[in-house]
């Protein structure tokens, strides 16, 4: 019974359907009919002009994002526990040929203009000191939280001021959205690039790099050959995120994913550590708790305790959680 990771999740059926259906003679690289249909099909989604491209990561999206929008020399702020500072190898600096990570505090991973503040004010406007060029924020957090459309507002506008490229880092987009029931542009808004998650949400290999300015997409499509994401045959991606996005299949499975998390969240209690806003809940679970779980079949991830706990663990749901091993972990947790 697995809770490790929504990476792990199985393909959507819909998602092979659309599969086998791209599986016919047609041009190479980007240049065929599906990939010339996800521009539109991501500007009706969030009701902006907007250029899409596919990759085969969240890696490549986020870097190549952010390639797109700082130079060698500059620098992006992002929380201390963002995705692209713990968990990404340090591709960004490989992508972007040398920027800066800047690190940032904030509750739950979750950025706020006077953390920022904070964090910029030390820096001279000198040529010995970095300077920021983007800020990057996560959308829903390491920490499954997810920030408002008045925070994205606020955040977006801090951005500006200092004339600084917004991204977002959308792994988890679709379970923002889920939560949040707004449109997709309230939880984005401002932004000049998204990585928009497919993989965890029922995709096989694809990922959508949005880009609100359009102009951006001549440089990343080249920043993408040179990267080796530039696929032979890119229309398996696009048939993917295609299928994503059609009956809004993306945000139904996102809202199954999210509903199992509320179910195993209300199992834990005071366990919890972090609101549950998306499909990640993280608890106090000491060894023996976790070796007990365990035991039982459940499988997941420890994690780094905060102080005063005696262990912790992370436990994913995913857009085909096993409503059978969901009802059978609440009841392991609440029998601990």
């Amino acid at each position: 019974m697995r809770f490790f990771s929504d990476n792990a999740a199985s393909v959507h059926p819909q998602v092979w359907e659309a599969l086998k259906a791209a599986d016919a003679p047609d041009t190479a690289y980007d240049g065929d009919a599906l990939s010339a249909r996800l521009d539109a099909a991501f500007s009706d989604l969030f009701g902006v002009e907007c250029a899409a491209l596919w990759v085969a990561t969240g890696t490549a999206a986020n870097c190549l994002a952010l390639a797109a929008i700082c130079p060698p020399h500059g620098g992006i702020l992002c929380h201390r526990e963002a995705h692209i500072e713990i968990d990404e190898g340090g591709a960004p600096g490989f992508y972007t040929h040398g920027a800066k990570l800047l690190l940032v505090d904030g509750e739950g991973a979750k950025l706020t203009p006077e953390a920022l503040a904070t964090a910029v004010a030390p820096i001279r406007n000198d040529v010995h000191q970095v300077q920021p060029h983007a800020l990057s924020l996560t959308q829903a957090t390491e920490y499954g939280r997810v920030h408002t459309p008045a925070e994205i507002a606020t955040l977006a506008a801090f951005a500006n001021e200092r004339k600084l490229g917004l991204h977002i880092d959308g792994a988890r987009f679709a379970n923002a959205i889920a939560h949040l029931g707004c449109a997709p542009i309230e939880a984005c808004k401002g932004a000049a690039t998204l990585s928009f998650g497919c993989v965890k949400n029922g995709g096989m290999n694809a990922e959508a790099l949005v880009l609100f300015d359009p102009a951006l997409a001549d440089l990343v499509k080249y920043r993408r050959k040179r990267a080796g994401h530039l696929q032979s045959k890119g229309r398996f991606a696009a048939a993917q995120l295609l299928a994503m996005l059609e009956g809004e299949l993306w945000l139904a499975n996102a809202r199954a994913a999210n509903a199992a998390a509320k179910e195993i969240a209300a199992a834990c209690g005071a366990r919890l550590l972090h609101p549950v806003e998306a499909n990640e809940i993280f608890v106090s679970l000491a060894p023996a708790e976790a070796a007990a779980l365990r035991a039982q079949g459940f499988d997941f991830y420890d994690w780094p305790a905060p102080p005063g706990n005696p262990g912790a663990a992370r436990l994913v749901t995913s857009w085909n959680s096993n409503p059978a091993h969901v009802a059978a972990l609440d009841q392991a947790i609440r029998t601990l």
